[in-house]
């Protein structure tokens, strides 16, 4: 069969996604606190964008039907966003577009919740300890070497770094770095500079003078300590009960995490990106929380008078560029607020009980139930919950938190798992030291509340909220009662 070149025509389905969609998809999955940031890099790049007034608007959940609101427009007009069934036009019209609202609802400073942050100005680890070195360092070599350790600690203060790769780092020998430590280590608060729980611990000790031989022990088994072998510590440490119960005492006393005593660097606070509080009548008022997501808008004067200084084509297609470009920011940022308010609305629909009773109400929900309910794709409801939390009067969560399998329940309802957990939580803090709950024990009590579980399925519950075995808990309790 001869080879020989040839041109065919043939017809074919893709799906293309635009470079608008892409964003959007982007914008959706983004916090509050990345949109602020995003929409800041927009207003210096884009000389048509600018700050506008802030609308208070927000969404009822006062008779919680589903679907209630699905039909209802945000400002501005349109429905939600579902990135899986539609597109934003980047081809609007010109006469199409208008100040449009870059958010659905706000949270003015007096509504939106306290949240406790540290301040800017507080005084951070590094900078507490930076400022001790002047009247402590013996020369400057020896300070920039303390300088350089201190900028490795981590937020309580531990020394992650090797000493050995300083040393190469900073072209000093391995003597002079560990006098650097040394010098760190001497700093306020005790214990800082430390490469292990068991190193600060014992700085701590040397510090109030307490470090004999009987403490140095003590720390050295800190395995032990938290094992609750207390016959074992005391032949080791070869003390007696009444001596063994004044070294654990003093050793609780001790800071395992002195760094977090100061400011952290990087202020990684947690800023809710919806708010939900008790309506007047009854329900819940729903809004999103704009402290940090401003109101974009055109300014259509300023657009007015470029236009008419244009000298030529090419200066008013670049004009026309960008102001397709902010009216689709605008457009997109709104429909990513209706988008959230809509499934933040059903998860408070869904987990009413939650909001009303705590999470020993929590029902067990998915992300396709809520996708169903509201009409969307489960792909953009996982993305709307992702990096997002949720303020209510119970505190703040992530949106993430009201998803949760389901456990079987006597009255055909069923449970979510946090809700079980919270009840296991409560069973195992409730116990008497002399009589700790097995496992299996359990078991019993929460079918006798009508919960079918497995005993595997308590354990695998109880060791993700952090709760030791039977065993580990009655050595627990024995050594809190010494």
């Amino acid at each position: 069969m001869a080879l020989a070149p040839r041109l065919d025509l043939r017809q074919t389905q893709s799906l293309v996604m635009t470079p608008q969609l892409q964003q959007a998809i982007k914008l959706l999955a983004l916090s509050n606190l990345e949109i602020e940031s995003f929409v800041a890099d927009a207003l210096e790049a884009n000389p048509l964008l600018e700050i506008g007034e802030t609308r208070s608007e927000a969404m009822d959940t006062t008779a919680p039907a589903p679907g209630e609101h699905d039909s209802s427009p945000g400002p501005g007009g349109g429905e939600a966003l579902d990135i899986a069934d539609h597109a934003l036009d980047p081809d609007a019209a010109p006469g199409d577009r208008g100040d449009w609202s870059g958010a659905a609802g706000t949270a003015s400073g007096e509504d939106a919740p306290s949240i406790e942050n540290r301040s800017d100005d507080e005084l951070s680890l590094a900078e507490h300890l930076m400022a001790q070195l002047g009247s402590l360092a013996g020369d400057r070599r020896e300070a920039l070497v303390a300088q350089r350790i201190i900028a490795e600690l981590d937020d309580a203060g531990y020394l992650h770094a090797d000493l050995r790769q300083l040393s190469d780092e900073l072209g000093a020998p391995l003597a002079e770095v560990e006098r650097g430590l040394e010098l760190v280590q001497r700093l306020d608060p005790t214990g800082v500079g430390a490469r292990t729980l068991g190193e600060c611990l014992a700085l701590q000790a040397k510090e109030a003078d307490r470090y004999d031989p009987c403490m140095a022990r003590l720390i050295d088994n800190l395995d032990l300590v938290a094992g609750g072998e207390v016959a074992k510590l005391k032949r080791l440490c070869d003390v007696d009960d009444e001596d063994f119960a004044e070294m654990l005492a003093e050793l609780r006393a001790y800071d395992p995490k002195p760094g977090c005593r100061y400011g952290r660097s990087d202020h990684a606070a947690i800023v809710p990106d919806v708010i939900v509080e008790p309506a007047a009548k009854g329900g819940w008022t729903i809004r999103i929380n704009e402290e940090t997501l401003p109101r974009l808008v055109v300014n259509r004067h300023y657009y007015v008078e470029l236009d008419r200084g244009a000298p030529d084509k090419r200066t008013k297609a670049w004009l026309n560029e960008q102001l397709g470009e902010a009216d689709w920011l605008i457009r997109a940022l709104d429909q990513r607020q209706k988008t959230i308010l809509k499934t933040a609305s059903e998860i408070v629909k869904r987990q009413e009980g939650f909001f009303r009773e705590g999470v020993s109400a929590m029902k067990p929900l998915t992300l396709r139930e809520v996708a169903e309910s509201i009409e969307m794709h489960e792909s953009t409801v996982s993305r709307v919950t992702s990096n997002k939390y949720l303020c209510c009067p119970r505190g703040t969560f992530e949106m993430k938190y009201f998803f949760s399998s389901g456990v079987p329940h006597a009255d055909g309802e069923g449970a979510s798992s946090q809700a079980i957990k919270a009840r296991i939580k409560a069973l195992c803090d409730a116990e008497p030291p002399a009589r700790v709950l097995s496992d299996q024990k359990l078991v019993d009590l929460l079918k006798a509340e009508g919960f079918d579980l497995a005993r595997r399925t308590v354990a695998k519950y109880r060791e993700a909220i952090g709760i030791g075995s039977s065993a580990q808990r009655r050595r627990h309790k024995k050594l809190r009662g010494l």
